[in-house]
């Protein structure tokens, strides 16, 4: 896994809509749409066992955002093993004021721009325009927040009630999502809240592909043989 160049993780980086930037590709309207049948906005999606990509390696990814233009997407299970949520604060210059924010992870959310930050969190917060919800189609009500109100919030005590940051996202362009999905990269399951918030990332694949109904050693056998 690459590591996030933490230089790059400035104040007036976190505060640029970055998520509305990532989402240039699918338009601003379809941000307050419904996604269209067949596409996966909110799902989870998980990696087999032959994934080739290393970095994707037994991931369990949420998508935020499907269309015919592509997917973006943050991967749920994957530390950034150098970086804290305190150290993180010290960056941007904010003094935590609850105690509860040490030890905070902050996750690897995938391989495009690894020097900026998205919050996914519950819907009990939410930074205005900054924040987008996501995941409606499938029936969840969470939000993403890509600047630093969200941060600051969390250090404040006055964030969200749950919430998961990740520096980098997962992105496709048109169709190659699709295409991988055919080529049995990917499974998909319902997101939950352990997916999303919990923090026994090392057990969110496992987890995943049992609320498929299968044994993921079953599944590591069938696929060594194909």
């Amino acid at each position: 896994m690459s590591k996030p160049n933490h230089c790059e993780m400035t104040l007036s980086e976190l505060t640029e809509p970055v998520y509305g930037r990532c989402m240039s590709l699918f338009g601003r309207a379809r941000q307050q749409r419904s996604a269209a049948v067949g596409y996966l906005e909110g799902q989870v999606l998980i990696a087999m066992p032959h994934m080739p990509d290393p970095k994707m390696e037994q991931a369990t990814i949420f998508l935020c955002a499907h269309s015919a233009r592509g997917a973006m997407g943050l991967v749920l299970n994957k530390l950034v093993g150098n970086m804290s949520f305190n150290e993180l604060l010290r960056q941007l210059r904010i003094i935590p004021q609850v105690r509860r924010v040490q030890g905070l992870p902050v996750l690897f959310g995938g391989p495009v721009e690894t020097g900026r930050g998205f919050v996914l969190h519950s819907s009990d917060y939410s930074a205005g325009d900054s924040t987008t919800k996501v995941g409606q189609a499938a029936g969840l009500n969470v939000g993403l927040t890509a600047t630093v109100d969200v941060v600051q919030a969390i250090a404040e005590g006055k964030g969200p009630r749950a919430s998961m940051l990740a520096l980098g996202y997962a992105g496709w362009g048109a169709g190659e999502l699709e295409s991988q999905i055919q080529r049995n990269a990917w499974l998909t399951c319902q997101a939950d809240d352990f997916l999303l918030f919990g923090q026994l990332y090392k057990d969110k694949w496992e987890h995943s592909i049992r609320k498929l109904g299968i044994n993921p050693s079953q599944l590591s056998r069938e696929t060594g043989r194909a």
